[in-house]
């Protein structure tokens, strides 16, 4: 097997390698963590030698054209599929046209999340290969209804027998699904970007001055202790703020009480998704609030190492893991408000936090090492090699 950091070579004796990618909704990415990691994938498997596709979908009205088309992204072959339902009907249109499409084509089948890896069933039926990123506990998630965590629950299970190889991204999924599967799983975490610098004027149409705020970047939901946060800091005049981004409706009862619980410091810009602001938003905070109770290796958070945040999370263990020694826990509305007078109050403390989340980052979370992880995989996968799992 090549090296990490060699080009690999194809000849005739040694084809090149395919994979097809599923499961996400396509590249480049608008938002979202599957988007983002196969947009960084995909390209990075071309220029190793490999023939890769990624499963497109695109959101049309209902009467138009429904053919499938082809194009081509930095190298990548684009598999466009229209879909005319929304939400998780679309979603779940989306996936089963993909299945049913790749099993005419050849390679590796890469499919990113579970929540119709019940599919997967078509893949193993014509002998293919299926590699399965297993994402987070979905359903234990607290916003689902009763009938979408069975789904969930059931396509968990799915995924673990059907796919050759099931990856975690955090080694708690690697064990919850060793406990309730009984499969061995390979851990390789997400991503992130490392940043190193931001233009400070994009900060000023939000109104914060750098290290004077802390941000937090979430879904504003019950499981990521959004509300905790507010409560938090609006306990007293802080001559700070905080920045909470993520969309809010008028009618979501929880929206609001997080808008009820926040002092006139405490700012809801909504839903940001221009990378440069929030790469300034990151690198000029004085800490990242982190309140995910469940999951894995968080995008949201491994981004906030890749900006040298202090970060302040809920205690639990993947965020123990991932966040690592050196930053701040909490798991109370005390906690986390002693937490930012803490910082607030005490610079050094807050750059120790950095320099301890630039070595977390560099550490186990760079886009290279994590890249070269999944190509050497898929490499063993393809080639027949044994697959050595985490356990």
């Amino acid at each position: 097997m090549a090296g990490k950091g060699d080009t690999v070579t194809q000849s005739a004796t040694n084809p090149r390698r395919s994979v097809n990618i599923l499961g996400c909704r396509g590249v480049p990415a608008a938002h979202g963590g599957f988007e983002t990691f196969a947009a960084r994938l995909a390209p990075y498997l071309v220029q190793h030698g490999w023939d890769v596709t990624v499963y497109c979908q695109d959101d049309v009205q209902p009467g138009a054209d429904m053919g499938f088309y082809d194009d081509e992204w930095q190298g990548v072959h684009r598999r466009h599929i229209p879909i005319a339902r929304t939400g998780p009907v679309g979603t779940i249109s989306f996936d089963l046209k993909a299945t049913r499409d790749v099993l005419s084509r050849p390679g590796v089948d890469l499919v990113l999340g579970y929540n119709t890896a019940v599919f997967a069933a078509l893949n193993r039926i014509k002998r293919r290969k299926v590699v399965m990123n297993m994402d987070g506990i979905e359903w234990k998630r607290a916003k689902w209804s009763a009938a979408a965590k069975a789904w969930f629950y059931l396509n968990e299970r799915a995924g673990s027998y059907l796919s050759q190889v099931a990856i975690a991204d955090h080694p708690s999924i690697s064990d919850h699904l060793r406990s309730v599967s009984g499969i061995k799983s390979v851990v390789i975490p997400y991503g992130a970007d490392l940043i190193t610098g931001a233009d400070a004027a994009l900060l000023e149409p939000l109104g914060v001055t750098p290290n004077r705020y802390f941000v937090s970047i979430a879904r504003i939901e019950p499981e990521n202790s959004i509300l905790e946060i507010v409560q938090a800091f609006s306990l007293k005049p802080r001559n700070a703020r905080l920045v909470v981004l993520g969309k809010l409706e008028d009618g979501n009862a929880y929206h609001q009480k997080v808008k009820a619980a926040a002092s006139a410091e405490v700012d809801f810009p909504g839903a940001i998704y221009d990378a440069d602001r929030l790469a300034a938003l990151r690198f000029y905070t004085l800490a990242y609030m982190h309140g995910h109770q469940v999951g894995g290796t968080n995008p949201s958070l491994v981004e906030a190492l890749g900006a040298g945040n202090p970060v302040i999370a809920h205690n639990n263990r993947f965020n123990l893991w991932t966040a690592g020694e050196g930053q701040f826990y909490f798991a109370t509305v005390e906690e986390c408000a002693a937490h930012m007078e803490h910082l607030l109050d005490h610079p050094a403390a807050a750059d120790a936090a950095r320099v301890a989340a630039r070595a977390r980052y560099a550490r186990d979370f760079e886009w290279e090492k994590v890249l070269g992880q999944y190509r050497m995989l898929l490499e063993d996968v393809a080639d027949g090699a044994p697959v050595k799992p985490a356990y």
